[in-house]
């Protein structure tokens, strides 16, 4: 463990910062701390060699949100985003958000904000590299908020779930942590199983939006870290 690590244990559990994280769409000027930097680089090296994605850390780079043409999430002040690359396909989108959610997460620990983005962006090139066969899915953007965000009204549980009978207390804990899990416009196009065995099966709606693969990604790593990974596997699709 570095002397940095040793530093921010204790500050805020997953759990706590997927309470704590809220999109946030405008940023200060102000430059984040290179022991931060750093941290985040390791994650994003941990996150390829793990998972086969091609995800890159953009620093000081404020292009890619200088337009004013998108009308829809209006964004100013970021020049640090995360470009979540790789292949292509569903399996690929929900490994982007099951990682990427697991970056959104750090970097709440680590005080700083963040706001998932599919399409409100420009691809600037130089800043980052594709292997052959990747393709950007989306970004993050990074860095420290001029507010906190907001929490987007939730809806109720009983929508998102199925199970014969009541869910035990940790299913509950699983789908109050996936119902605070960002997705596309907020969509929420997704509904967990419970079968039996503390088998958990997770599925995609239909959705105008798109994305809904990445969204599963995200919306499942909420529901591990609510529901503790120790008191269910998933259902194998």
């Amino acid at each position: 463990m570095s002397n940095f690590d040793k530093e921010i244990t204790g500050l805020m559990t997953e759990l706590e910062a997927i309470k704590a994280r809220h999109s946030v769409r405008k940023y200060l000027d102000k430059p984040i701390e290179r022991a931060k930097l750093e941290r985040l680089r390791e994650e994003v090296e941990a996150i390829n060699a793990a998972s086969g994605l091609n995800v890159q850390l953009v620093h000081q780079e404020p292009k890619a949100f200088s337009s004013g043409m998108w009308k829809y999430g209006q964004f100013s002040g970021v020049d640090n985003y995360f470009v979540m690359a790789g292949p292509k396909g569903k399996d690929a989108e929900e490994k982007i958000g099951w990682y990427g959610e697991k970056l959104v997460l750090l970097a709440q620990i680590l005080g700083l904000n963040t706001c998932w983005v599919g399409l409100t962006y420009k691809k600037i090139p130089g800043t980052f590299t594709l292997r052959e066969g990747d393709i950007v899915h989306c970004v993050i953007s990074l860095g420290y908020g001029c507010m906190p965000g907001v929490q987007h009204p939730l809806k109720p549980m009983e929508r998102f779930y199925e199970s014969e009978g009541v869910p035990p207390e940790w299913f509950k804990n699983g789908l109050e942590a996936a119902l605070l899990a960002p997705t596309a416009v907020n969509q929420q196009k997704f509904k967990f199983i419970l079968h039996p065995g503390n088998v958990v099966e997770a599925r995609t709606l239909f959705s105008m939006a798109g994305y809904t693969s990445v969204d599963l990604g995200i919306v499942k790593y909420h529901f591990e870290v609510g529901a503790g990974k120790a008191n269910f596997t998933w259902k194998e699709l």
